[in-house]
């Protein structure tokens, strides 16, 4: 009972945008132009893909880039006839595209942030120490990774050539120039 209720429903409403839409373009037997079908199918389109994916821009979008990929392919099109059908499962295509990256926008959780520190563990730092923290995050990454690793990991110069994929050299040398950019960026003024 429901269910044939919801589909005179969604027949109802969909026939209805059918018939402010206007009777479909009769097929012509002089052969389309692309620009013919951009003016003929284009708003039936728009409609159809705003039905699918809910948002106007989106919708254009979607439609856009159907008459881009028709736009390409003209040339290996088998006819005229082909090219609103091809246009159509082109839109319902993108369309499900759309859907999936939506989807996978909603579900994606950002990894933690790296530098992202609580209130508790600043609180429970002395003004010194959260000078250091503060100056440490001004660091470039690999200064920062070596004496990271170094000072709070407490990792060898070995250690740390493996875990960062660099030479032994470099880290020595990183680490020299990080504690120098440390040092100054300590005695700047805030």
């Amino acid at each position: 009972m429901l269910e044939g209720n919801a589909e005179r429903s969604v027949e109802a409403t969909l026939g209805q945008l059918r018939v402010l839409d206007g009777p479909a373009p009769a097929q012509t037997p002089v052969p389309l132009t692309l620009e013919d079908l951009y003016r003929q199918h284009r708003m039936r389109l728009v409609r159809l893909a705003i039905l699918l994916v809910d948002e106007p821009a989106t919708a254009e979008d979607v439609v856009q880039e159907a008459f881009t990929g028709l736009h390409r392919n003209w040339g290996r099109l088998r006819d005229a006839a082909a090219a609103v059908g091809y246009l159509r499962t082109a839109v319902v295509n993108g369309s499900r595209s759309v859907l999936r990256r939506r989807k996978t926008a909603r579900e994606y959780v950002p990894p933690h942030a790296v530098n992202a520190r609580s209130a508790e563990s600043l609180a429970m730092l002395s003004s010194e120490h959260q000078a250091v923290v503060s100056a440490l995050s001004k660091l470039p990454p690999r200064q920062r990774e070596v004496l990271v690793l170094r000072y709070y990991g407490g990792l060898s110069e070995a250690e740390i050539s493996e875990a960062a994929g660099i030479s032994k050299g470099t880290v020595k040398s990183t680490a020299s120039r990080a504690l120098e950019a440390l040092q100054k960026a300590m005695q700047a003024p805030q």
